[in-house]
């Protein structure tokens, strides 16, 4: 992350995504996956009592991100500007 913040965030819709993983295959800096499949934001990801549902990224991980939505079977993530 730089300085200034992140370059977007990844907007993960828990309530429609079905835990394939793809996304967290994607991503593997800035996603893990829970016992069950869901995407969870990477340790450290998150500050304090955060919004786990959007996850920040770098400017490095726009591409993989906007792969992951593209891919994502369910529609269960956006990618958000700050």
């Amino acid at each position: 992350m730089n300085a200034g913040g992140p370059a977007a965030r990844l907007h993960i819709d828990w309530t429609v995504c079905d835990g394939r993983g793809l996304c967290a295959e994607l991503l593997p800096e800035a996603l893990t996956r829970d016992d069950w499949g869901y995407p969870l934001a990477a340790p450290g990801r998150i500050r304090g009592s955060g919004d786990a549902t959007n996850v920040p990224l770098t400017g490095a991980e726009l591409v993989p991100a906007m792969d992951a939505v593209k891919l994502c079977p369910l529609l269960a993530l956006r990618i958000t500007r700050p």
